[in-house]
C-alpha cells in the first residue's frame, strides 16, 4: 500500500472515457471513479469512492528526492520532485501545489512513508518518499498546478488556471480549445474508421513540444534554465526529438499553427543563448539521445516560410554555424563528428558510430544553413554550404548502390551487408538510410544513372525480403521486428528514416507509384485502435505521416516552399476553412502558398 508499485489498480477499458480534454476511469481495486481534466500548467481532479470508509489520496513519486508538506489552513499539499530523464538539468525541481476542497482531508489520520517504514507526520523529505492523505468521506476534489520556478510561481499558476472555475467549466474550456485545433483541417472521410483515425492522429500532432515557461506576476514569460539552474526571462519549449519531428511535425505547424511555431523557434534559440548550443533533444535538459542536429531543418523551414525572422533568425544562424563546424566538449550537444566532417567531407568510421547517417544529415543541415544564409544576404556562406551539401556523394558506392561508411584513409569498410542494422547506420540498415538526401534528390538520381535507375532501386527496396541482421546492435530492437512483421519489403515505415521513401517516386515525377504505396500503407497499418501505429509514434511524427498522406501532400524536403503530391485518400479537405484538393494539380509538387 505504501510504495508506488503497490498502488496500481486495474480498470475496464471499455468503460473508460478517454478524450483530449477529459479522462475518466473506474479503478477496480479501490472501487473509485477517477476524473481528470487538464489546464495550461496543471489539472483538476475529481475522485468518487463507492464507500465512505478508509479512503486515501496518495502522491507517490517513482524515484528520486521528494518533499511533501500539507498546509491544513489552506487545504493545500505542497510537493517537490526532482527526478527527470537522463538530461543535463542543473538543480532541477518541479514544484506542485494541490488544493483540496475544505473539509475533505483528515490530516490526523494521514501519513507519509519512505519505503516500508511509516511516519505519522504531515511533512517529509528524502529519497522515494510519498504521502497518503486520509479523506473524511467519499470525495476528493483537487486543483493542481506545477512550476519549474518556485512554490510562489506554482501558486500563481494555480490562480491563473483555476480562479473562478469549476471542474466542469475547465473541462468545457478544454473541449473548446481542442475543437479549435482539430478543426484547422476538416476532412470528409469515406467511413467512420477513417474519421476516427485521422483525428486521433491530429490530436497527437498538437501534444509536443511542451511549453516550459510560465507567466510571472507581471504577465511576462519566465523559465527554468537547465544549463545552470537559473530563472530566465522569455519562452522555452521542451520534450521534442528533432531527428524524428523535423520530417512532418514542423512542416505541419507551418500550415496550421504558424504563431505557435514562431514561439517554439524563439524558445529553441533561447536555449542557444543560454547554454551555447542549439538543442538536439530537449527533455527538460538536453538528452542528446539521437544523432545530428536536425533542428537545422526546423529553423530553415520556418525561415523560408517567413515564420522565423529578424534577430531571432540571426541568432539561430549563428548557432547553426557553430555546431556545423565545432565539436562540443560533451557529445550530447552539437553535431557528432563535426570537425572530421569539415576536414574530410564525411564522418569517418574512426570518429563516430552511425557515421553514414551523421554524414547525410550534416549534408542536409549544410543545405539548410545555405538557405538561411541566402535569406540574410550572406552569399559567400551560402555558396560554401551549398558546396558542402553535396558531401553525401562522398559515401556513395556505385558497385552496391548504397551509402557506405568510410575510413579516415578514404576506403570503404571492408565487410558490408545491406541488411545489417546499426554500426554505421541509425535504427536501420543501408536499405533504409541510403536515400536520405531530400535536398538534392536529382543529384542522388544522377549517382544511380538517372531518375529511372533510382526508381528501380526503390522498386527493389519494396520487393526485397523484409529480413534483417542484428549487426551493430546487441539484440533485436523493436524497429527490426516491426519492419519484418508487415509486407512492405525494406520500407520500414514503422520508423522515421523510411518516411520519405514512398515519396521518392513522386519527387522524381511518378505520383502514381507513390499513391499506390501510401494508400496501401495507410489502409493496412494505421487505425484509431490500440494497435493503430506500425511503430513508435514519436512526438507526433508518425501520426502526421498519416495525416499528410490522407490529404495528398508530403513535406519531402523541409526548407523548400513546396510539398510533393500523392492521391488524396479522403473525399474532401479544408485547410483553415479553405477547400483544398491535391488531385487538382497536374505536376508532382504543390506550392506552400496554396495551403495557407
Amino acid at each position: 500500500m505504501r510504495r508506488a508499485g503497490d498502488r496500481w489498480s486495474g480498470y475496464r477499458p471499455e468503460e473508460a472515457i478517454l478524450q483530449p480534454h477529459y479522462l475518466q476511469v473506474k479503478f477496480l481495486k479501490s472501487r473509485s471513479s477517477f476524473e481528470l481534466t487538464p489546464t495550461q500548467r496543471g489539472c483538476s481532479i475529481r475522485v468518487r469512492f463507492d464507500d465512505a470508509e478508509n479512503n486515501y489520496f496518495s502522491v507517490l513519486p517513482l524515484s528520486g528526492y521528494s518533499e511533501f508538506r500539507f498546509d491544513e489552513p489552506t487545504n493545500t499539499l505542497f510537493a517537490i520532485v526532482t527526478n527527470c530523464s537522463d538530461s543535463h538539468a542543473v538543480d532541477f525541481k518541479m514544484y506542485a501545489v494541490m488544493r483540496f476542497e475544505a473539509g475533505q482531508i483528515d490530516i490526523g489520520e494521514s501519513f507519509v512513508s519512505d519505503g516500508d517504514d511509516t511516519i505519522l507526520d504531515s511533512h517529509i523529505n528524502g529519497e522515494n518518499v510519498g504521502i497518503h492523505l486520509k479523506l473524511t468521506g467519499k470525495y476528493a476534489d483537487v486543483n493542481v498546478a506545477i512550476s519549474y520556478v518556485s512554490y510562489d510561481q506554482a501558486m500563481l499558476n494555480l490562480k491563473q488556471d483555476h480562479a473562478g472555475k469549476s471542474f466542469d467549466s475547465i473541462r468545457e474550456d478544454g473541449e473548446r480549445i481542442w475543437e479549435e485545433y482539430l478543426s484547422r483541417i476538416e476532412i470528409e472521410p469515406f467511413d467512420d474508421d477513417q474519421m476516427r483515425t485521422f483525428y486521433s492522429c491530429m490530436y497527437r500532432a498538437f501534444l509536443y513540444p511542451h511549453k516550459c515557461y510560465e507567466m510571472n506576476k507581471d504577465n511576462k514569460p519566465i523559465h527554468y534554465c537547465p544549463s545552470d539552474g537559473s530563472i530566465r526571462s522569455g519562452v522555452r519549449y521542451t520534450d521534442n526529438g528533432f531527428w524524428d519531428t523535423y520530417r512532418t511535425v514542423y512542416p505541419f505547424f507551418a500550415i496550421v499553427a504558424k504563431e505557435e511555431y514562431k514561439e517554439m523557434c524563439e524558445g529553441f534559440v533561447n536555449d542557444y543563448k543560454e547554454c551555447g548550443w542549439l538543442p538536439r533533444w530537449p527533455s527538460i535538459g538536453e538528452r542528446g539521445c539521437m544523432p545530428s542536429t536536425l533542428l537545422d531543418a526546423v529553423l530553415c523551414d520556418a525561415a523560408v516560410k517567413g515564420i522565423l525572422t529578424g534577430e531571432t533568425l540571426k541568432s539561430a544562424f549563428e548557432g547553426m554555424l557553430k555546431h556545423a563546424n565545432v565539436n562540443a566538449e560533451n557529445d550530447d550537444y552539437g553535431r557528432s563528428g563535426a570537425e572530421s566532417y569539415v576536414r574530410l567531407g564525411y564522418v569517418p568510421i574512426e570518429a563516430h558510430k552511425e557515421s553514414v547517417n551523421l554524414t547525410l544529415d550534416a549534408a542536409y543541415g549544410d543545405w539548410c544553413i545555405a538557405r538561411i544564409a541566402s535569406l540574410l544576404g550572406e552569399s559567400k556562406i551560402a555558396s560554401e554550404y551549398d558546396r558542402r551539401s553535396k558531401n553525401y556523394k562522398n559515401l556513395f558506392d556505385r558497385e552496391t548502390g548504397f551509402m557506405r561508411a568510410k575510413h579516415e584513409n578514404g576506403s570503404f569498410r571492408a565487410e558490408f551487408d545491406p541488411f545489417s542494422w546499426g554500426l554505421d547506420y541509425t535504427e536501420g540498415s543501408a536499405w533504409q538510410n541510403s536515400f536520405a538526401v531530400p535536398h538534392d534528390i536529382d543529384g542522388l538520381a544522377e549517382l544511380y544513372g538517372g531518375k529511372e535507375k533510382l526508381k528501380e532501386k526503390i522498386d527493389a527496396l519494396f520487393a526485397a525480403e523484409p529480413k534483417y541482421e542484428i549487426g551493430g546492435y546487441s539484440c533485436e530492437i523493436h524497429e527490426m521486428t516491426e519492419m519484418a512483421a508487415v509486407d512492405f519489403g525494406q520500407c520500414a515505415i514503422s520508423n522515421q528514416p523510411s518516411f520519405h521513401i514512398p515519396y521518392i517516386y513522386s519527387a522524381l515525377g511518378d505520383t502514381e507509384k507513390t499513391s499506390y504505396w501510401t494508400e496501401k500503407i495507410c489502409r493496412a497499418l494505421f487505425s484509431w485502435k490500440d494497435d493503430g501505429f506500425p511503430g513508435d509514434e514519436d512526438n507526433g511524427s508518425m501520426a502526421l505521416w498519416y495525416v499528410f498522406s490522407n490529404i495528398g501532400i508530403y513535406p519531402f524536403c523541409p526548407g523548400k516552399n513546396e510539398f510533393v503530391r500523392t492521391r488524396k485518400l479522403v473525399k474532401s479537405v479544408k485547410i483553415l476553412g479553405k477547400a483544398f484538393n491535391a488531385d487538382d494539380y497536374c505536376g508532382n509538387t504543390i506550392p506552400y502558398t496554396d495551403l495557407i
